[in-house]
């Protein structure tokens, strides 16, 4: 019997929850097909197996988190028969590398070497497969009401828990005060919020900026850079003018870390939770390679796939939850956070006139110990000037 143990997933990940067991005991597998989903901190991956034979016992269930080093699954060897058409149901190309999968020019599936035909004999019936859900969104919806799918009677075919019974859980008065365990990536933000709330003297300003030029700008170029590109790029500007603020603080020794390059990151809500991708290089690129690049690492993280988090500032865009402000928290290490509302109408007075105009509100916050409310005023003022005034802004880049 070969037990299969929880690998290390690197970036200093030391645990995984087991999101969904792909196969059952008693199911025979091949070398490198998918067996569970678990997630982590930073993503949710698909772990091949790395021996063929008949899965004898999975040492967890789902929702249950496993340290690293600690049995996942175990397989014992079965005839090469039944190896064989398992290989044949079973490709490979996983996303965890390392644990059997192999590269090929071809793309094509690994096989176990034959030397001979399998045999001619039927193959005995399959066991029925025991996992009770199937449907991500009937998993999903579970997860947020707090519903232990394990406690369910499942109605649907051959065991399996719908989205009926999830409700008829969720439609029942609480018995008992409800809990619901922090999972490796909700761990993982706590701990990173926590420590910037404990360790940063922050300090919040904001104005709310007319942006009536630049919603032309966007409307005229449609299907262009969305709005987003454009204030990315203001960003990246002012922090060329005000670089302090792409920084991060070594409290051991003192010192402000100020960073070449500006990686940066965008907050992005997905199905796991608040995620940060980045933009390495933000400053170099154009709006529309900024347009390009954030739409494509927002999906990355929303899709669940493996990203970059390690950005050196960070701007947050609120107003696509329909909220004016917000005082964020910084993305420790960082040492600053920007954030825009909605942009509504809103009366303005213009040339003595009151009319409606674009309006939102942007807010800053930062580490005070890196710099003082003038440098913080100043950084405001150059991204609120150029969005008040985008051609006169671009015409400077």
């Amino acid at each position: 019997m070969n037990t299969f143990l929880l690998p290390d997933l690197g970036e200093g990940l030391t645990e995984a929850e087991i999101v969904r067991w792909l196969v059952a005991e008693g199911d025979v597998v091949a070398v490198d097909q998918a067996v569970v989903e678990v997630e982590t901190a930073k993503s949710v991956i698909e772990l091949p197996s790395p021996y063929a034979g008949k899965v004898c016992a999975l040492h967890g269930t789902e929702g249950q988190t496993l340290d690293v080093g600690k049995p996942l699954f175990s397989v014992e060897a079965v005839t090469s028969a039944e190896v064989y058409r398992a290989e044949e149901k079973a490709g490979s190309g996983n996303v965890l590398v390392g644990y059997g999968t192999t590269s090929t020019s071809s793309g094509g599936r690994r096989r176990k070497p034959r030397t001979a035909p399998a045999p001619a004999a039927p193959a005995p019936a399959a066991p029925a497969r025991s996992t009770r859900v199937i449907s991500p969104l009937v998993r999903k919806l579970a997860r947020e009401g707090g519903v232990d799918v394990a406690t369910l009677d499942p109605t649907g075919p051959d065991g399996l828990v719908v989205r009926a019974d999830v409700m008829r859980a969720l439609a029942k008065p609480p018995s008992a005060e409800t809990r619901i365990p922090l999972t490796g990536f909700r761990k993982a933000v706590s701990a990173a919020l926590t420590r910037s709330r404990s360790e940063i003297p922050e300090a919040t300003v904001w104005v709310d900026v007319d942006a009536t030029e630049l919603w032309n700008i966007r409307e005229s170029v449609r299907p262009g850079p969305g709005i987003l590109a454009y204030l990315a790029r203001f960003t990246v500007e002012a922090l060329k003018r005000y670089p302090v603020l792409n920084s991060s603080l070594d409290t051991d020794r003192q010192e402000i870390v100020q960073h070449e390059q500006i990686n940066l990151g965008l907050a992005a809500q997905t199905p796991r939770g608040l995620l940060v991708p980045t933009v390495a290089g933000a400053g170099s690129m154009s709006v529309a390679t900024l347009d390009e690049r954030i739409r494509q690492v927002t999906v990355d993280a929303r899709e669940g796939r493996p990203i970059d988090q390690s950005g050196t500032f960070t701007l947050n865009n609120y107003g696509s939850f329909n909220v004016d402000g917000s005082a964020a928290i910084i993305n420790h290490p960082q040492v600053a956070i920007l954030g825009f509302g909605r942009i509504i109408d809103r009366p303005w007075v213009v040339d003595g006139q009151i009319v409606p105009r674009k309006i939102t509100q942007m807010s800053f916050v930062f580490d005070h110990r890196v710099c003082d409310g003038g440098t913080a005023a100043g950084f405001m003022r150059a991204v609120a000037d150029a969005v008040e005034n985008p051609l006169a802004a671009m015409v400077k880049w």
